[in-house]
């Protein structure tokens, strides 16, 4: 089959006009999924680039639910869709959950709406009654098929008189409506890919906008909400381009002004292949369940496809951006028309920069830590019935700045080789006088050094030399600081474990293991 092209031009956008456009008026742009499924990454990227277009002209982001296909609704997919959206950071001027002027917000709860607007569209012409049956399209799709044609409607019930509608209507036949599209190429300016000409006739008959059921199908209701919501501008997945001709058909129909649209790009995985549902992995929730913080997702999905400064610079410094900076920063111009591919390396480095960064400031640093110490007692208390658990703010705040350039995710804190950073020991086992004077003797040398030479090289050599001093088995003397620190057979060196403990928590160890064994 040979199907007919979208004609694309160079890509010279009059950004003169397009500023102008937004000047004169609110900037209004929204993000409206179908409650099928859950958010995953292309959604995330189209809603981020919304939120990120609409903060920086000062206009609003709406979120709009279209569900008017009813057999496809997943239970709970719509409220699931609005948590993803808030924990990714993203702000809803208006929408189901906050409400608006231009509401509802849900369409399957505009349907009076659809009905006096597609009354407009048949009364001037534009729309009529559509009487095949299913059995009728699909004899017409394979015939098609056979003569290696594209499959489509015919256009046969546009050309039905006002008495054989009439008729039909009074037998109880069904019936759909659909709209008329107009023969011709249409050329529009898409705001990301320049201009575009195209004859949607060449490819696809009259559209049905209204189904059997009364529902509109996703074209119309699009059209007529994006016109009642006074939206300004429409950011969308490329893969609606092909659909924007019809749109504007609609919009010269009804007689409205039509937004301005602009494409995005595909989001595509690392080889090349296009993103699927069917991957678990590019779930939200996923991300969000595997201890990826909201910002280092942001910078991750904003580092494949450009239209941003950062991107324009090169050798610049790695850095997770804030939603503000982002902000900033973002411009369609600088969005590249080629499909942009995930970098699956970087999401660990931003997600560890997205630490580092919270805990330079206070508030979010206190935050990290509520969160972390709620993961360790999720993680450990499951594990272990009788476990003593050393979760005070400086602690965990000490091993957070000692880890930040150690760690990718807080969960590393909570792996089995570090578990020992939060189980303080219960020191069961009894040790004879001999070794538990050699502990107290190591304690007073310990105490001694001063914070900055409490590292893992030094300790080491420390350690060492004490062995030998004092004439110790060397890795005998290993196993018991072990214990005494951590209660574990295995995990980091004992040098290392005293470093990421540090000096305090070192001492203080020791200090309830001496006087578990009453040897001071």
């Amino acid at each position: 089959m040979c199907y007919n092209k979208i004609l694309f031009k160079t890509k010279s956008i009059n950004f003169s006009t397009f500023k102008q456009y937004y000047s004169q008026q609110n900037v209004r742009v929204r993000f409206a999924p179908s409650p099928t499924g859950f958010l995953h990454l292309g959604g995330l990227r189209t809603a981020l680039y919304n939120h990120l277009f609409a903060k920086k002209h000062q206009g609003k982001f709406i979120l709009r639910i279209e569900d008017t296909d009813q057999t496809r609704i997943v239970e709970g997919a719509s409220d699931q869709l609005y948590k993803d959206l808030i924990w990714s950071g993203i702000e809803i001027d208006e929408g189901p959950h906050t409400g608006g002027e231009f509401g509802p917000y849900v369409q399957s709860k505009r349907t009076d709406l659809y009905r006096e607007q597609i009354e407009v569209l048949l009364k001037n012409g534009s729309a009529y009654r559509c009487f095949c049956t299913n059995k009728r399209l699909e004899l017409l799709r394979k015939e098609a098929v056979r003569t290696r044609q594209i499959p489509k409607y015919d256009n046969r019930c546009q050309h039905l008189t006002e008495n054989e509608i009439s008729k039909k209507i009074s037998s109880g036949e069904s019936f759909c409506i659909r709209f008329k599209l107009l023969k011709g190429y249409e050329k529009f300016n898409d705001l990301i890919y320049g201009d575009i000409v195209y004859d949607i006739t060449l490819n696809e008959g009259d559209p049905i906008v209204i189904k059997s059921d009364g529902f509109p199908t996703y074209h119309f209701a699009n059209v007529v909400d994006d016109h009642l919501m006074g939206i300004t501008h429409v950011l969308r997945g490329v893969e609606w381009q092909i659909s924007t001709t019809k749109h504007l058909l609609m919009y010269r129909a009804f007689g409205w002004r039509p937004p301005l649209y602009g494409h995005l790009p595909l989001l595509i995985n690392a080889d090349g292949t296009k993103l699927s549902k069917r991957q678990g992995d590019i779930k939200i929730s996923s991300y969000r369940e595997n201890g990826i913080l909201p910002q280092a997702l942001i910078n991750y999905i904003t580092c494949s496809g450009g239209g941003f400064k950062r991107d324009l610079e090169q050798n610049i410094k790695p850095k997770c951006f804030t939603m503000k900076e982002l902000t900033d920063q973002f411009n369609l111009e600088n969005i590249n028309v080629s499909s942009g591919k995930l970098m699956p390396e970087r999401l660990l480095e931003y997600n560890r920069l997205e630490i580092e960064r919270k805990l330079k400031i206070p508030e979010e640093q206190q935050k990290l830590c509520d969160v972390l110490k709620n993961l360790i007692k999720e993680t450990l208390i499951d594990q272990k019935s009788k476990i003593t658990l050393q979760l005070d703010d400086d602690h965990i705040k000490k091993i957070l700045t000692w880890s930040v350039n150690r760690i990718n995710k807080l969960s590393d804190l909570v792996s089995k080789d570090l578990n020992f950073l939060w189980i303080i020991p219960s020191h069961d086992v009894r040790f004879d006088s001999k070794e538990m004077e050699r502990v107290s003797k190591l304690q007073s040398i310990l105490n001694e050094n001063d914070d900055g030479s409490f590292v893992k090289e030094n300790l080491e050599i420390l350690l060492k030399r004490f062995s030998q001093d004092n004439d110790y088995d060397y890795k005998r003397f290993m196993k018991l600081l072990r214990t005494i620190l951590s209660g574990l057979k295995e995990g980091p060196g004992v040098g290392e474990m005293m470093e990421i403990l540090g000096k305090e928590n070192t001492l203080h160890r020791i200090d309830n293991f001496l006087n578990h064994n009453k040897i001071k």
